[in-house]
């Protein structure tokens, strides 16, 4: 993997939010708080740069997981508001008006966007920014919901890898259970990230950085990783069938 400055990194972080919060003129902002890693160094960044009464975490659970006790772990410990959510009635309601029974991942997508209402219905009332939780291997993936936890004003580790992520985790203290739990976007009961990719973040990292940033040959990242060249054009495809999620919707010119 590249070898990042952490210093630099975390100074960039802290700079980005300070700037862009003022640019909006926002008088603070708001997370979804997942009981993730990602969703906890937001939290943890914002709260350093901007103080606890300008940081406001929602926790937004569909299933009552152990999740909702990290998420409460993480505002709690930086001392933040927080709200927590039930989403189920309004997925359930939504889902009822469909006229077919989803399957998991419509659903899944379904609470994605039904967060994403709320994050901003808050942040409109707050005049507040909403912050992204996003992380470049997720970005490059396409491993987010379009119009859901893809949507955010800004989003502070687009450009950060999962594990360099969980390194800045833990410079800023985030709790260790939460920097040591498996990474679900809790879409349905027992739904792992990795599971879901087919590959764990610290090898997609690995082929990511070097197809993305090195731009490599394939053979060459094989050999290199001492993994199959079918395993980089696994990653290959992940990353061009998810193009359309990476931009706006646009159409052809005249």
């Amino acid at each position: 993997m590249r070898k990042l400055d952490y210093n630099v990194v975390m100074e960039t972080l802290t700079a980005f939010i300070r700037e862009n919060v003022e640019k909006a003129e926002a008088e603070g902002v708001v997370i979804g708080i997942s009981g993730g890693i990602d969703s906890a160094t937001v939290a943890y960044l914002a709260t350093n740069v901007l103080g606890k009464e300008k940081v406001l975490g929602l926790i937004m659970p569909y299933y009552e997981t152990h999740d909702v006790e990290d998420a409460k772990l993480v505002c709690e410990s930086l001392g933040i508001e927080h709200k927590v959510i039930n989403i189920r009635p309004m997925v359930d309601t939504f889902a009822s008006q469909l006229g077919f029974q989803p399957d998991n991942r419509s659903l899944g997508n379904v609470m994605a966007r039904t967060r994403m209402i709320l994050l901003y219905a808050h942040a409109n009332q707050l005049n507040r920014l909403v912050l992204g939780t996003s992380n470049r291997s997720e970005f490059l993936t396409g491993y987010f919901t379009k119009w859901g936890d893809g949507a955010s004003d800004y989003a502070p580790l687009i450009n950060l890898y999962k594990t360099e992520v969980w390194e800045v985790a833990k410079l800023l203290g985030v709790p260790e259970r939460i920097i040591q739990k498996k990474p679900t976007a809790g879409l349905w009961e027992g739904q792992t990230d990795e599971d879901e990719l087919g590959i764990s973040y610290r090898l997609l990292d690995e082929v990511l950085w070097r197809l993305v940033d090195l731009k490599m040959p394939k053979d060459k990242i094989a050999e290199e990783l001492g993994i199959s060249v079918e395993r980089v054009e696994y990653v290959e495809n992940l990353v061009r069938r998810s193009e359309h999620k990476r931009r706006l919707p646009f159409g052809p010119a005249f």
